[in-house]
């Protein structure tokens, strides 16, 4: 990604193109419910044998409009783990994540409960990822090239060219969501998607605690 990255407002074909998107989303995410509904049983059981507490993870995060929603996930930390830091932020995360969330976080399982939230359209299967109100750099910079007409994704431009690694560079990912922005088209999408399989699979760029922190303090 060499160009430089200008706020930029969706064309009417883009817009166009994000009400039909709203429409595929919701029937994707249904159907992918029943498909993996399985995968959904056995990780909330076994979420509930590892661990105390509940076997979903719910956060208030930024959306479309920079309007908050509330994002589902599957727990993969202990209760005593703080819900206000972002991953890459959190100094020691790696103490509080449980044995099984290790397994479903490096294989992106955790992420699968927010198929939930593109039923009520509040997230997308491909966006940016919604960040926490408290990731100001993030956040600033999203809002500076106009990102948050659009919806958040499951998975998005920035995840797969560096996912937990971007993650603990706001504005380098920040440009790659601007990127996503202008180029906004079903192709990239498609892309993005057969894209996120790829990465899932070889579980690349997962990154935590420690070897995060690191990368943020490269980026100031």
């Amino acid at each position: 990604m060499t160009e430089e990255m200008q706020p930029h407002i969706l064309t009417r074909g883009q817009k166009f193109y994000m009400g039909l998107k709203a429409v595929m989303d919701f029937v994707i995410a249904l159907i992918m419910i029943i498909v993996l509904s399985p995968l959904f049983l056995l990780t909330a059981i076994a979420i509930k044998i590892d661990s105390k507490g509940p076997v979903f993870f719910l956060q208030k995060r930024v959306g479309k409009g920079g309007k908050e929603f509330t994002c589902v996930k599957f727990r993969s930390m202990t209760q005593e783990a703080r819900h206000d830091v972002a991953g890459y932020n959190y100094s020691g995360v790696e103490a509080y994540i449980t044995r099984v969330g290790k397994v479903i976080r490096k294989l992106s399982i955790d992420e699968l409960p927010q198929l939930f939230c593109l039923l009520n359209f509040k997230m997308s299967l491909i966006g940016y990822r919604p960040s926490q109100f408290n990731e100001t750099d993030l956040n600033t910079a999203r809002e500076e090239y106009k990102v948050h007409q659009l919806r958040p994704g499951i998975s998005g431009w920035a995840q797969v060219n560096g996912r937990d690694v971007l993650a603990a560079q706001p504005k380098k990912k920040a440009r790659y969501d601007a990127y996503y922005l202008q180029h906004f088209s079903f192709w990239l999408d498609i892309k993005i998607f057969f894209m996120t399989i790829v990465k899932v699979f070889k579980s690349e760029d997962v990154v935590e605690g420690a070897t995060a922190e690191r990368l943020r303090r490269k980026e100031k």
